[in-house]
């Protein structure tokens, strides 16, 4: 005589949904590398611009021009080696649903983010006023709080919640200080380190044990 096959109940739905959602997935190097690296090199020339701001710093032009593409050089050279890093263990969007839409949602923030970078530098260079350009790192850091908001709904870690939080905040003070560029480089400058490398490095961490799991 056939054994009954027990029906589903609510209670192995919900277990099963939330199998596919809390599993593990490896985090891209790439992903961790751009926010702890971005941080940490553009923190370190905001940090610059603020002693030159505040007459600390009074380098010629030519050394000052050297130092920012030095710092854009050496985020492109470690990018590079974190997505040849990543190609050679394989995809990272393999993993469980949530891993995959957090994957998603940054790598459309960062489309959104190469969208907002050209109109404002367009609309600043075509109206010759520095400020409109100034509007685009408000925009970005709004971006990455809608972006770390969805991955705290993903992922219920508390410090994703601070940094989505942290981010809406810089987004306005950033806003509203456009003009004021003392202020602004403090405030980029605190949020660079605070909002990028940190998060980067709690990524970082999470990319490495992944790795080392595969």
């Amino acid at each position: 005589m056939p054994q009954k096959t027990r029906p589903n109940t609510a209670e192995d739905d919900l277990a099963f949904m939330r199998s596919i959602v809390e599993g593990r997935g490896r985090t891209p190097l790439t992903l961790a590398v751009c926010y702890l690296a971005g941080g940490l090199l553009y923190g370190l020339q905001c940090l610059f611009h603020v002693g030159q701001a505040a007459g600390l710093i009074r380098w010629p032009d030519l050394a000052n021009l050297a130092f920012v593409v030095m710092i854009t050089v050496s985020f492109l050279a470690v990018l590079t080696w974190a997505i040849l890093k990543d190609r050679r263990e394989g995809p990272a969007n393999r993993g469980p649903m949530a891993s995959r839409s957090l994957n998603a949602a940054f790598s459309a923030t960062g489309m959104a983010n190469t969208a907002v970078i050209i109109v404002f530098g367009v609309g600043a260079f075509r109206d010759n006023d520095f400020a409109i350009w100034l509007y685009y790192a408000a925009i970005v850091f709004a971006l990455q709080a809608a972006a770390w908001y969805m991955a705290w709904t993903l992922k219920r870690k508390g410090w994703m919640l601070a940094t989505a939080l942290g981010g809406w905040l810089t987004a306005v003070a950033l806003g509203l200080l456009v003009r004021e560029p003392l202020w602004y480089l403090g405030v980029c400058t605190v949020a660079l380190f605070a909002l990028f490398a940190l998060p980067g490095w709690m990524l970082f961490r999470d990319a490495r044990a992944g790795s080392k799991a595969g």
